[in-house]
């Protein structure tokens, strides 16, 4: 596949592993709008905390404040974005992956061949199938580790089945190497996660691949969850085990470095709290003489339970009907993105290149097609070179026009604080319109 949308890369071969979850998502759009895509995120928003609720363990009380947390630390990256596909997966592979490792019976290996057959979807739908990877070498790691401790240390025997179990996970990892091979760019795309991490520019500038920021108010649930999770390993009882740690240890990593792993430490951390949380929260109880609830409901509160659900669908229905009326979609859009800016070119359909706001890039290559773009939101396609030159253009830094001049720049949409948007009426530049969103210059 090759790049048809902007002109600093048109032509250039472009790997991106998302189509498979990417077309139905447009087939979404086409017949719902908006709406259809925020009804796909909270559905595939549920379905992951579905599956963490069911990998973790623990009273019903602990359970529901643990994972009602970490869905308050996760819900920020919620978006109609392919990354959802990776939210959802991670919390499949965990479930498959603890029901196994808790498993006495070596001859269960066969519930991990869901996970070949779940990346051969992961690996193109999102480059973020690389977690399936980490989380299968987590568990391999921490099952050898447990062997070395038991026969080194503390001198017992080893069995057959414990060998065995090893290497299930070793077996399992060769056949999602092979699964992930099956997609239109071949092995090639195994590279694809590594090549993204790479680009200098995503750590320099863009939010979601920085660091978290713990005097901003978005943070604090993270902070909490952290917290929460260093205090509750050290005062439990239960013993934090080797593939716990390096759960903890890997997920906590990629946490720290980039605000987007901050949802998937989110998805761990609740399996390792719940159960150490547990007997904390007993002893609590007994303290006080609290007995726990029963995990059924009673029949008698059947009906009222029912009443409840109905008024929760008939409550979202409402909503999801508002929400699919066009003109407040359009209403939402013109407070971020540059709606009537696009509008005024398409109308007067002004010649030249265009020089395009990095944040907006995505939105003109759908809703101004016939103006291709400088840049847009695939940094694995574009790399440092492109984006650093963007950069230097926005910033106005030394050798900015050359840049204009090389690529045949003849038009400018940024937004009205670019510090570039100083200097062009000095060098010979002309404002078209402006909005309070978004400007247009033009030479």
């Amino acid at each position: 596949m090759v790049d048809p949308f902007s002109y600093t890369r048109q032509g250039q071969a472009w790997h991106y592993p998302g189509w498979l979850v990417e077309v139905p998502m447009y087939g979404i759009y086409q017949a719902t709008g908006p709406a259809g895509l925020n009804l796909w995120t909270a559905a595939m928003t549920t379905l992951s905390f579905w599956f963490i609720w069911r990998t973790m363990r623990g009273g019903i009380f602990v359970k529901a404040f643990t994972l009602l947390l970490a869905v308050i630390v996760s819900n920020l990256y919620w978006a109609a974005r392919p990354y959802m596909v990776t939210f959802l997966f991670t919390s499949v592979y965990l479930f498959i992956l603890e029901s196994f490792r808790r498993m006495q019976v070596a001859g269960r290996a066969r519930d991990l061949l869901w996970l070949p057959l779940l990346m051969l979807i992961w690996v193109n739908s999102h480059g973020g199938f690389a977690v399936g990877f980490i989380l299968v070498g987590i568990y391999a790691a921490g099952e050898i580790i447990s062997l070395l401790d038991r026969s080194i240390l503390h001198r017992q025997g080893l069995s057959v089945r414990d060998f065995r179990r090893a290497g299930s996970y070793v077996a399992i990892g060769a056949l999602m190497l092979f699964a992930a091979s099956l997609n239109p760019s071949g092995v090639e795309m195994l590279t694809y996660p590594f090549k993204t991490i790479s680009i200098g520019a995503l750590r320099e500038y863009i939010q979601e691949w920085q660091s978290p920021d713990f005097h901003s108010s978005a943070a604090q649930p993270f902070l909490w969850l952290l917290l929460l999770f260093i205090g509750i390993i050290g005062a439990s009882p239960v013993r934090l085990d080797f593939t716990d740690f390096l759960l903890m240890a890997a997920f906590l990593s990629m946490a720290l470095t980039a605000w987007r792993n901050v949802a998937l430490f989110a998805l761990i951390a609740p399996i390792i709290i719940a159960p150490r949380l547990a007997p904390l929260a007993q002893a609590l109880g007994e303290r006080f003489g609290f007995r726990g609830v029963d995990e059924q409901p009673k029949s008698s509160l059947a009906g009222i339970y029912w009443f409840l659900l109905l008024v929760v669908i008939f409550i979202a229905g409402i909503n999801i009907y508002a929400q699919c009326l066009p003109q407040r979609n359009w209403t939402v859009f013109r407070r971020t993105l540059p709606v009537q800016a696009a509008a005024y070119l398409r109308a007067h359909n002004f010649p030249g290149r265009l020089f395009n706001s990095y944040n907006w890039g995505g939105y003109l290559l759908w809703d101004l097609p016939q103006y291709p773009v400088f840049i847009d939101g695939r940094t694995d396609l574009y790399d440092d070179e492109m984006i650093d030159q963007w950069l230097k253009v926005v910033k106005a830094e030394p050798g900015w026009e050359s840049i204009l001049d090389q690529w045949g720049v003849r038009l400018i949409l940024l937004e009205t604080d670019a510090p570039v948007m100083r200097h062009l009426n000095e060098v010979g530049w002309r404002l078209l319109y402006e909005d309070g969103l978004s400007v247009i210059y033009s030479r």
